[in-house]
């Protein structure tokens, strides 16, 4: 599909590369229900932030949806709402290589591939498997390295934990080519609900000493500010892009007082009315992760896109 992009419709890599000279952090925000697109979208050109769109590929399963209809709906609203604000489209943890093929040819701009419970060597093949295609047209590529634990088993299917190693990480991205590395260091998938979130700088530190990657932190829902901030705000540049799902859901669940999640096919059929509280709530939630979380209010004027 040669699909023609806008030109506020950016790579992973150009995205972060602002986020680490500017000391704030690109949120990547996962809607999970393609109506859930048009509010994400929304609060980004509201508080004039660059920001990411970004699905999994156990979302995908999980809601019923494909890369080309979740592409599809991206596209259309980055159009319909005359978004100018830089924007991402990523495929967030996935296994299969031809579940980033397909996102690739939809028009994401970005795609993660986690082979992190795999040996070391074998997440390092893997990985160079996704670069060279990757790269070759012109899309960012994410990995993992260490074990990034969960408490819904939404986005990923592993709730162990084991931390990143600085040494090895630096290794890995000379051996792969990676754009950008989700680290281990303390947060979860999901919502906290008995151990606290906790970040370890020291090991941040370390990696960032290492390797010049940029730095992913994933489970961004439940994190105080002021913790994940200095994440980002680290000497030499720390965290550049923070992942942010369950919080959204919760927003939009909450907001049409529902406790079961939806497949995306029944999330359509809900009455306008009812989809537009939710929308509204998610809304306000990006704009608040925005603001007082990530800090990447009014940084699009950095861009020359």
């Amino acid at each position: 599909m040669n699909r023609i992009k806008s030109s506020n419709v950016i790579s992973l890599t150009a995205a972060l590369e602002m986020s680490e000279i500017f000391q704030y952090a690109t949120g990547s925000f996962s809607p999970r229900y393609t109506a859930m697109i048009t509010p994400v979208l929304k609060a980004g050109q509201k508080t004039a932030s660059p920001l990411i769109v970004q699905i999994s590929q156990k979302e995908l399963e999980r809601y019923g949806i494909t890369p080309f209809e979740f592409a599809d709906e991206f596209y259309k609203q980055v159009e319909a709402l005359a978004i100018t604000v830089p924007v991402v489209l990523h495929l967030d943890h996935t296994k299969e290589l031809q579940v980033i093929k397909d996102a690739i040819e939809a028009g994401f701009t970005s795609v993660m591939i986690d082979a992190s419970e795999k040996p070391f060597e074998e997440n390092v093949n893997i990985t160079k498997e996704v670069v060279e295609y990757a790269h070759s047209k012109g899309v960012s590529v994410e990995a993992e390295l260490g074990m990034i634990g969960t408490t819904d088993f939404i986005e990923t299917d592993k709730d162990e934990e084991l931390y990143t190693d600085p040494v090895e990480a630096a290794d890995f991205v000379k051996q792969t080519g990676v754009d950008a590395l989700a680290v281990s260091c303390g947060t979860a998938h999901g919502v906290y609900m008995v151990r606290e979130p906790k970040v370890d700088y020291g090991r941040l530190t370390a990696i960032r000493e290492l390797t010049p990657v940029h730095l992913v932190l994933h489970g961004g829902s439940g994190v105080p500010g002021e913790m994940m901030q200095k994440a980002f705000q680290l000497p030499n540049g720390g965290v550049s892009k923070v992942n942010i799902a369950t919080d959204l859901e919760l927003a939009f669940l909450g907001a049409i007082k529902r406790e079961e999640r939806m497949t995306n096919d029944e999330c359509k059929l809900l009455p306008a009315e009812e989809l537009l509280v939710g929308q509204n709530a998610v809304e306000e939630t990006v704009v608040e992760k925005i603001t007082e979380f990530l800090l990447s209010n009014n940084k699009a004027s950095h861009f020359k896109l």
